[in-house]
């Protein structure tokens, strides 16, 4: 399904991965659209959950597929199931600042 729906010029596929290894998060996000890389964002940083780090990823990723003209459907290929579903979960909660830029973008 992914594979068909990257054929399509008006879907975005973001995929991306967090970890933390040594106290340092590093997250990627490749987008692609089109069966064309788009972007690829490296972040490293220190002193953050990985729920933040794949989380920011994720955000990241969406804003380089939103920014491009003419996407309609963005798929998220993630890792972390925890992170995706904590981007629809409008309770309160201290990733809320994520939550709020994602749905922005969206």
């Amino acid at each position: 399904m992914v594979i068909e729906s990257s054929s399509f010029p008006f879907t975005a596929i973001v995929v991306t991965d967090g970890s933390i290894k040594n106290e340092v998060a590093i997250s990627i996000s490749y987008t692609h659209t089109h069966n064309n890389p788009i972007a690829k964002t490296v972040h490293h940083t220190v002193h953050i959950t990985s729920t933040k780090a794949k989380l920011f990823v994720i955000r990241c990723g969406i804003n380089q597929a939103s920014n491009q003209d003419s996407i309609s459907k963005i798929i998220v290929i993630t890792n972390s199931i925890y992170a995706a579903k904590k981007i629809f979960d409008l309770s309160s909660h201290p990733f809320q600042i994520y939550l709020v830029a994602i749905l922005t973008e969206l």
